[in-house]
């Protein structure tokens, strides 16, 4: 009765392009009895390109205020809920999640969202990140700072945008670090203020 992760993903990636929607993350947590399959969905490209340009021209009054309209999802409560029915439907019709009992959550990946792969890294060059690494660069192995560059599978966090804390802070005497992304543990955006 194991559960298989790249068919769900691939059915879900499927229902959400039918609603103009991207698949961000999908997480399966749990055991045998309360299981979780949680996804985080984002408006597709074209979608967040659209909504990018209202707020630009000043359209879009009900964007939160102070936050770049490329950090935004655009995804809405009727879009979780009409994905999550959807996909709670196929889910159940093909039997992917063995069992008769799992919880569906389906929301946005937040202002703070995880960088998971490398169209993330491009897509948010310029933004703060704090990170994790599987192996020590300079003596560290957590760090924030601006993703001022992302080319050739190598990112350059800026140090100098943020207040280093800890071992960090010793290290910052450099005003850039380069980080290989398959050294990448795991990282998320951080909203500055």
């Amino acid at each position: 009765m194991a559960v298989q992760l790249d068919a769900i993903r691939s059915t879900a990636e499927r229902v959400a392009a039918s609603h103009d929607l991207e698949v961000v993350d999908l997480e399966f947590q749990g055991g045998v009895k309360f299981r979780t399959l949680r996804l985080y969905i984002e408006k597709n490209a074209e979608e967040r390109a659209k909504l990018a340009a209202a707020a630009e021209a000043g359209e879009a009054e009900d964007l939160p205020k102070g936050v770049p309209a490329e950090l935004l999802s655009g995804v809405t409560h009727e879009d979780c809920a009409k994905f999550a029915q959807d996909f709670g439907t196929v889910l159940d019709v093909e039997d992917l999640i063995p069992g008769a009992e799992y919880t569906l959550e389906v929301s946005s990946p937040g202002l703070e969202r995880k960088l998971t792969k490398a169209a993330d890294y491009v897509r948010f060059t310029g933004s703060v990140v704090k990170l994790q690494t599987f192996t020590a660069v300079n003596a560290n192995r957590h760090w924030q700072g601006r993703l001022t560059k992302f080319a050739d599978g190598v990112l350059t966090l800026d140090l100098t945008a943020v207040k280093q804390k800890g071992k960090a802070k010793k290290a910052a005497v450099e005003q850039t670090v380069e980080i290989a992304l398959l050294n990448v543990e795991k990282a998320h955006l951080v909203i500055s203020p």
